[in-house]
């Protein structure tokens, strides 16, 4: 990660201020008090480490709404009971769907993100219902609320990590260089959504798809906001970070036996290959999300925004 240069360093810092002392700063209504708390409690430490605990804060904000399901999967497995009237992934469907409900409510998300979020949990929906027939895995656990032995509560796994991305990308405050076009990244998305269903006929091709991810963005930079500074990291390199932690996201949903693996008879971790299968999703999670919040130049900085 590098720092973005600026011409003007001092205005750009005057800027961000000005900024902040209006109240319209990217992080929202919600995580700007803590921003500005945490930022007055750091003031004495060297400019770098308040930047990496605010650059943490920030992350741990994105990720809310998958930190609730994950905490939501955490604690339904520990009191949930067999006897109780309402099953366990019933439950996790209305909770789930209550917290999406309260994000629009507080502005924690916009509609048009929502919009996306939703068809991400349709797509996610279908491929949990293709592969639970396949046997890649399935939900050992009664449902009413469920179609062909998936519960619906799953599709909103899928969709914390567009709400993730979403909230990152604004967060942030990202902008990208040399984006590719974007019919090419629709293609490149639906060709690694379509090899999800079809390397179960026809041959995997997944390693060329591998390598047409790093074709397509190979030269793509984020430049993200920690706080006052402005780094930059390639978009390859975050997919594969992002992955990682998704990867542990699922061993934490196995261990609560939320769902499971064939080879899963006693618990193990998850093969480390999943790494790849997220590590392609998130790039099918991207191109949606894109789709509504357009990719924007380093150069082209509007008015920060309010929302959450």
């Amino acid at each position: 990660m590098m720092k973005r240069p600026a011409e003007d360093k001092g205005a750009e810092t005057i800027a961000v201020i000005d900024t902040n002392e209006r109240g319209d700063h990217e992080t929202g209504p919600y995580l700007e008090p803590l921003r500005r708390l945490l930022r007055a409690g750091l003031a004495r430490l060297p400019w770098w480490l308040s930047e990496f605990l605010l650059f943490g804060l920030k992350q741990a904000w994105a990720c809310l709404f998958g930190a609730i399901m994950l905490a939501m999967l955490i604690a339904s497995k520990l009191v949930w009971q067999a006897e109780w009237p309402l099953y366990r992934y019933d439950f996790l469907f209305v909770a789930a769907l209550s917290v999406q409900m309260l994000f629009l409510a507080f502005r924690l998300e916009s509609w048009e993100e929502a919009k996306v979020i939703l068809v991400y949990h349709v797509v996610g929906t279908l491929m949990e219902i293709f592969k639970v027939q396949m046997g890649s895995w399935s939900y050992p656990q009664p449902a009413l609320i469920q179609i062909a032995g998936v519960p619906l509560f799953s599709g909103f796994m899928y969709a914390s990590v567009g709400s993730f991305m979403a909230r990152t990308i604004r967060i942030f405050d990202m902008r990208f260089t040399h984006f590719p076009p974007r019919w090419l990244t629709v293609v490149l998305a639906l060709a690694i959504y379509v090899n999800f269903y079809s390397h179960h006929y026809l041959p995997d091709i997944r390693f060329v798809l591998f390598a047409a991810t790093i074709a397509v963005f190979w030269r793509v930079n984020i430049h993200f906001t920690t706080d006052r500074t402005t780094l930059w990291m390639p978009l390859t390199l975050a997919a594969f970070l992002s992955s990682l932690f998704l990867w542990i996201a699922e061993n934490i949903g196995t261990a609560t036996g939320t769902w499971i693996y064939p080879s899963q008879t006693v618990w193990h971790a998850v093969s480390v290959s999943k790494l790849g299968s997220w590590y392609m999703l998130l790039y099918v999670s991207f191109v949606l999300v894109t789709l509504v919040l357009r990719p924007r130049p380093p150069e082209n900085r509007p008015a920060f925004r309010g929302r959450g």
